[in-house]
């Protein structure tokens, strides 16, 4: 079956379902748990969703960084379980790079180093991180400094 699915910010009243999709993709729910601190603690700056008519297939937020000033965070990305393997995560993340070169918005990602690079991220230098920088990638205009996460990811 063929999944056209069209990209588009969350709407509001679908929180409870890009929830339920988040729980189902990360059972621990640690992802669901981060989007909820970020949007609670006003560090969300967007989130999208791959939707199917009503069904939400694909989801991923974007976080606004303390540093480098400007910059994003794309964290979490989920496609839902059921849909894996159909490209469902390339199509967005290529996606998100394109806007990102388009618009000169910096986005920072820790994940799958194989992953992000085939959807067009590049592995980040000239920065610092808590976190592992052979896992860190970012898309758009380049920089260097201190990665500096909102206040939401401590303690995941």
């Amino acid at each position: 079956m063929f999944l056209s699915g069209t990209l588009r910010e969350l709407r509001r009243g679908e929180e409870p379902a890009a929830e339920a999709l988040l729980n189902r993709a990360f059972p621990s729910g640690d992802e669901a748990r981060l989007v909820a601190k970020l949007r609670k603690s006003g560090a969300m700056a967007g989130e999208q969703v791959l939707a199917d008519g009503d069904s939400l297939l694909g989801y991923y937020a974007l976080s606004q960084m303390q540093g480098p000033k400007g910059w994003l965070c794309l964290a979490p990305v989920a496609v839902d379980p059921d849909h894996h393997g159909k490209g469902l995560g390339r199509r967005m993340m290529r996606w998100l790079v394109g806007w990102a070169e388009q618009t000169g918005q910096t986005v920072v990602v820790l994940g799958d180093p194989a992953f992000y690079q085939r959807c067009g991220f590049r592995m980040a230098e000239g920065l610092t991180s808590p976190y592992p920088l052979d896992h860190t990638l970012v898309a758009g205009p380049a920089g260097s400094g201190a990665l500096v996460y909102p206040k939401a990811f401590e303690g995941l």
